[in-house]
């Protein structure tokens, strides 16, 4: 599978994680552009500029904000930020990570200010750059096809900052919260390394591992630039590769049997357990009592993100029981993707492989669909000509 492991040495920031992006090759129209389906009340101008921080080049994005008079405008509560992104054009998958995200850092922020999350007003982590970088980090983790991040530990840096609230020890306690269960360090760096967007990013998808995964294997390493001009490199380094084992995690199948539901509503339930971390979800038709025809939903995931999978299926579901069930284990083929340029368009394509030879080769589903519609041909068309560009591609290499 497609993977990432962030080594923070330097600390972790949203704008960090998007600079980090684009070093690996992520393009900035194709950010530009999807975020641009969001309708953003605030005019906002993204910055991307090539840097060098202690002779290591980077990329170092800012998102530079139109003011107002009205302080408050930069404020924006969890149902504004959820209405907003809901009603975007952003494919489903970029709106369930960047709403799991945000929903992190509402419950945290709710936890500290001892309110219901929905009435949060997020001050500087709803501004109009968290929302880029967050919805920003999920665009890219879609693009690239990221199923996996890893996480090194995490320096946080020292001393006070600033924020809305007042003066606030580093790191500020909702990234504090956030990094619960994570392994952080101080050191002499009197700086914030750590904010609550970059928190609330591998709090919600991320992994913690000491060093790279014995069974990762790096294709790329980028560095994303953060603000400061630090005696260390002030970076956060990236590498995008393919994780082949299985993390050495548990992995339990969450089982519902549901009688009472709108079968309609299982489209959106599947997207958001994947959003939530699950690694595979399916349905069976069943009988129940009374003979009444009804369904058992099956959710595949590891240990890590079993309560959270566990939480969505209560919230959006009618279930009120749930059986857990141990996977002894699980055979899996490496997947990885590729971009092939047809003369509609260029389309994203997942190679998978077991033990070193290709089991399977399929075009990405929506980039499909996107130039069928944009060039009124046929679906099937613009999937055939991408598997036969496909495959002449691998016949090459």
């Amino acid at each position: 599978m497609k993977a990432i492991y962030l080594d923070c040495s330097s600390g972790i920031s949203g704008n960090m994680i998007l600079g980090a992006f684009l070093n690996s090759g992520v393009p900035d129209k194709f950010l530009r552009d999807e975020l641009g389906k969001i309708d953003l009340p605030d005019h906002y101008e993204i910055k991307i500029d090539s840097v060098k921080k202690n002779g290591i080049a980077a990329t170092y994005l800012d998102v530079k904000i139109e003011h107002h008079h009205d302080h408050e405008h930069h404020h924006r509560s969890m149902n504004e930020i959820q209405k907003m992104i809901e009603s975007s054009s952003l494919n489903e998958n970029v709106k369930s990570k960047s709403l799991a995200i945000f929903k992190r850092l509402a419950e945290v922020e709710g936890k500290i200010h001892a309110m219901p999350m929905e009435e949060v007003s997020f001050h500087e982590v709803g501004a109009i750059d968290s929302i880029v970088d967050i919805v920003g980090t999920a665009i890219c983790l879609d693009y690239l096809g990221i199923e996996k991040i890893f996480v090194s530990r995490i320096h946080v840096g020292s001393g006070f900052v600033n924020c809305a609230h007042g003066l606030m020890m580093i790191p500020a306690p909702a990234t504090a919260e956030l990094l619960k269960g994570f392994p952080t360090y101080h050191a002499d760096i009197e700086k914030e390394l750590a904010t609550p967007t970059g928190a609330a990013v591998i709090a919600t998808l991320g992994e913690y591992r000491s060093n790279l995964p014995e069974d990762f294997v790096a294709e790329k390493i980028s560095y994303g630039a953060g603000t400061w001009d630090l005696p260390i490199p002030n970076v956060l380094r990236m590498y995008l590769g393919d994780f082949h084992g299985t993390a050495d995690l548990k992995r339990v199948i969450l089982e519902a049997n549901i009688d009472d539901m709108n079968p309609q509503n299982y489209s959106y339930v599947t997207e958001k357990l994947f959003a939530a971390g699950a690694l595979d979800v399916w349905t069976t038709p069943i009988l129940m009592k009374k003979s009444r025809p009804a369904n058992t939903l099956h959710v595949l995931v590891d240990e890590l993100h079993e309560e959270i999978c566990a939480q969505v299926i209560f919230q959006e579901t009618t279930s009120i029981g749930i059986r857990v069930m141990p996977v002894l284990r699980r055979y899996e083929a490496s997947r990885r993707i590729a971009n092939v340029e047809t003369r509609f368009g260029s389309v994203r394509c997942k190679i998978s492989a077991y033990k070193g030879s290709i089991v399977s080769i399929s075009p990405e589903f929506d980039d499909c669909l996107k130039l069928a519609r944009e060039n009124n041909v046929p679906l099937k068309n613009i999937q055939r000509e991408a598997l036969r560009r496909l495959e002449l591609k691998l016949g090459e290499s």
